[in-house]
């Protein structure tokens, strides 16, 4: 594992010593190095350590930036400086392993609290621990809280670690994220944290070589079917039922050949259903692939990431298990193929292709959920001092960008609907904006109406066989047809209710005949339509 800050003939010097020598480095001072930019964060922090003002303090470095470096270094200090125990908590069991790591090379010697450790140890001054198991030992008494001077919470923006919070009152606590921005909007950062410590900021990083430079393909993909849950992202349910339909598997393997043949490739998606079948649709391509969840075995999980590291093009696609706790410097490009409503999700994807290496100093982002367009480029700065300060400001913001203000984008297609044109990408059609291009153009108004009935019909001859399949299509498609016409009337301001009504079944006729025109001729949508 490479760490971030350190000089590795340092950390070798530092892992062959002895367990007593290690001890005593505790209490006087650390053999590894740290880059600039890590020093004085470590050294900002510690200081507000020292001031009774604060005991609640949110520290915010990018992802590869060393959050885990830092941390850990505050730690070694802490018990060196202050003689109490210091607990860390995770939310993940590879995450304990990472931090545990850290700590040694560091000469930090700790114990990790899981459901087959013990509790307190006499000699034990530092702990990592999963938030549930620690949880356990509190409510049973095993452990008491108030022995700990230091909780140092990685990935704070998860809501798991407030249910603990409370129980260490007279520790001082310090959240590491790097989006200092809450899962949940309903219960901000700012409730639990009294400061925020901004680190370097990505742009930074990259200008001064110490993560990739990221090149970024967009592709714009229509996302009105897809429905939100409780929590405010997209649901698994919608997610699968958009990107594992013939389209967006087509548009996600000519995006891959375009922008990623060759190279190694971590894909992200929101549901397994979707993940298995872009594992088919690579695997039917001949591209060496394999896929990896939540449910996958540790011990295929292991041999998954061990075949990925050392296939030089191999292509890995997965669910969201691989946001933290997973590092593997060799990834050339990242394709989100979901959608996402989370800036912090969003940050993590995109930061397991950042890390740099001698022989790569860019990689490649593969955008299919229009999150660029939401959340700007991610080498972009962000004022996280406001994010923490006015989340909700923060948080209409996103919204804003997510849902847009145009009539097209808030016009929703039912899933069922959408389901029955699984080849189709692109079903909507911005009435509004084709009507004002038709002015500017001087064309006749008409004109919009003609270029719908186009599209439409296209969409039939894509996802029909026969005639008769293709006119059931075009009779499926009437909800939003009065739709398109509604909005089109609204644009001619005079329209009378008899022209609206009148025009709404002149258009379904004119689109049956132009279907019934077309399959008349060799059925060849591309070229009869377009």
């Amino acid at each position: 594992m490479k760490i971030i800050g350190f000089e590795p003939e340092r950390i070798a010097t530092i892992q062959v010593i002895s367990n007593k020598e290690i001890k005593m480095t505790t209490k006087i001072q650390s053999k590894a190095s740290f880059y600039a930019y890590q020093e004085k964060d470590i050294e900002s922090i510690f200081e507000k350590i020292g001031d009774t003002a604060t005991t609640r303090l949110l520290y915010q470095l990018p992802t590869g930036g060393g959050k885990t470096v830092v941390f850990s270094e505050i730690a070694r200090r802490y018990i060196a400086q202050y003689r109490k125990k210091v607990v860390i908590l995770t939310h993940r069991k590879e995450l304990c392993k990472q931090t545990s790591t850290v700590l040694k090379s560091l000469g930090v010697q700790n114990c990790t609290i899981n459901s087959a450790s013990g509790n307190f140890k006499k000699g034990c001054d530092c702990y990592v621990a999963m938030v549930e198991t620690l949880r356990n030992r509190i409510k049973s008494q095993k452990i008491k809280p108030r022995d700990v001077g230091l909780v140092i919470i990685d990935e704070a923006h998860h809501n798991s670690f407030r249910k603990l919070m409370g129980s260490f009152k007279n520790a001082f606590i310090i959240g590491v994220t790097a989006t200092p921005f809450s899962s949940d909007i309903s219960k901000p950062m700012n409730r639990h944290y009294e400061t925020l410590v901004k680190g370097e900021s990505i742009e930074n990083l990259i200008n001064e070589g110490f993560l990739a430079k990221p090149k970024s393909f967009v592709f714009e993909v229509e996302l009105n079917t897809l429905k939100k849950g409780i929590h405010g992202d997209y649901t698994v349910s919608s997610s699968n039922e958009l990107y594992s339909s013939v389209a967006m598997q087509d548009l996600l393997l000519k995006a891959y050949r375009e922008n990623a043949l060759g190279k190694k490739t971590l894909i992200f998606n929101n549901g397994i259903a979707t993940s298995q079948k872009v594992l088919d649709t690579f695997q039917e391509a001949g591209i060496a692939i394999k896929h990896l969840d939540n449910k996958t075995s540790d011990e295929d999980r292991k041999e998954i990431l061990k075949w990925f590291k050392k296939t030089k093009d191999a292509v890995l696609t997965s669910v969201s298990i691989l946001t933290t706790g997973f590092d593997e410097p060799t990834i050339q490009h990242i394709i989100l193929n979901r959608a996402t409503t989370s800036i912090t999700l969003y940050h993590q994807m995109i930061g397991r292709g950042s890390r740099r290496l001698p022989s790569k100093k860019t990689f490649g982002i593969t955008d299919l959920g229009n999150n660029i367009q939401r959340f700007g480029e991610w080498q972009n700065p962000v004022d996280w001092q406001f994010v923490f300060e006015r989340p909700e400001e923060f948080a209409k913001q996103l919204q804003y960008h997510a849902t847009g203000n145009s009539a097209v984008q808030s016009h929703g297609l039912s899933a069922e609907l959408r389901a029955k044109f699984p080849n189709t990408l692109e079903m909507t059609f911005d009435v509004e904006s084709a009507y004002h291009e038709a002015l500017d153009m001087d064309k006749k108004p008409k004109t919009v109406i003609q270029e719908s009935i186009r599209q439409q019909a296209k969409m039939c001859m894509e996802n029909a066989d026969t005639l008769s399949e293709a006119v059931a299509l075009a009779e499926a498609l009437q909800p939003e047809i009065e739709w398109r016409v509604k909005q089109y009337v609204k644009c001619l301001e005079n329209a009378s209710r008899n022209y609206k009504e009148w025009l709404m079944e002149d258009y379904q006729n004119r689109l049956k005949l132009l279907i019934v025109k077309l399959f008349s001729k060799v059925k060849s949508p591309v070229t009869e339509i377009v």
